[in-house]
């Protein structure tokens, strides 16, 4: 669901802001936990008198991931968002292999080597000397942010999936972004009139949260870091084909701009990078 969400993301900014967009996200998703633990486990409500301080951290990481990842979006597209994001997974891998003691070995140091090679060949083609550079360059800084501090939560969830359940680490994930956000709501936008497809395009990004993050904290779980790195980093091939698609159907409904056979190349390097450094063979 992450490989379609940067373009609903995308068509979600023409009915409100990148604010009350990852406010909404967050409400929708933590409602959803509160019924199902109020009905499930809910004797673990409990912990939202005393939660653990890296559970609060987790959440407020993991707001800044989202509303980096959304301004991302907004100023840079969603093409450029899901290669830089690309940042969170790297890191993450290399913090497994810091501090998780998850092995690393040559092919994952080439790895890293590429994707830093591919990040600067995308970037530098990407801003190039056009008259967006500025608005460009502001969407990356805000990727950065939501990649660096993408790698911080899942780090946290992965050390507290162990001593919490996922639906008490959900919570608080869903629910300190919900307070976090509130103050920059757009209410009055939001539960405006839209249309049916705007209504549809609300639901989506919202109902995308909960499911791709719940998947995730299980998959933590049972999955070493590195290899749930490698699988998110899949995504952005799926977004980029799917653009690519609209680009050549040549669309109205959405703005796809074309990309330099360069900055194609930079992306394919971040992504084999990214690949061998989160999934190159242990040892």
């Amino acid at each position: 669901m992450w490989a379609v969400l940067a373009i609903a993301l995308k068509l979600a900014l023409e009915y409100v802001d990148s604010y009350t967009i990852v406010w909404w996200r967050f409400l929708f998703s933590f409602v959803v936990i509160l019924v199902i633990m109020f009905f499930k486990e809910r004797s673990k409500i409990a912990i939202v008198k005393r939660p653990p301080f890296l559970l609060i951290l987790a959440g407020i990481m993991l707001g800044f991931n989202f509303i980096g990842f959304q301004q991302g979006v907004n100023f840079s597209g969603p093409a450029v968002a899901q290669i830089i994001i690309q940042l969170g997974a790297i890191s993450f891998a290399l913090v497994g292999f810091l501090f998780f003691k998850e092995k690393i070995n040559r092919i994952k140091i080439i790895g890293f080597i590429l994707a830093l090679i591919g990040f600067v060949l995308f970037y530098y083609k990407q801003i190039g000397d056009t008259s967006a550079a500025p608005r460009m360059n502001l969407g990356i800084i805000w990727l950065v942010i939501g990649g660096l501090t993408w790698a911080a939560f899942a780090v946290l969830n992965k050390i507290l999936i162990k001593k919490i359940t996922p639906l008490q680490i959900n919570l608080f994930l869903y629910g300190i972004p919900t307070l976090m956000f509130l103050p920059f709501a757009d209410f009055k936008a939001l539960f405006a009139p839209h249309s049916i497809v705007g209504w549809l395009i609300l639901i989506f990004v919202a109902a995308n949260t909960i499911i791709s993050y719940g998947s995730l904290s299980i998959a933590l779980k049972y999955i070493e870091a590195n290899k749930t790195s490698m699988i998110i980093i899949l995504n952005p091939i799926i977004t980029i084909i799917i653009l690519e698609l609209l680009l050549w159907l040549n669309v109205s409904w959405f703005e796809v701009p074309a990309m330099e056979t360069i900055a194609y190349v930079g992306a394919g390097l971040v992504l084999l990078g990214a690949v061998l450094a989160t999934g190159g063979k242990r040892g």
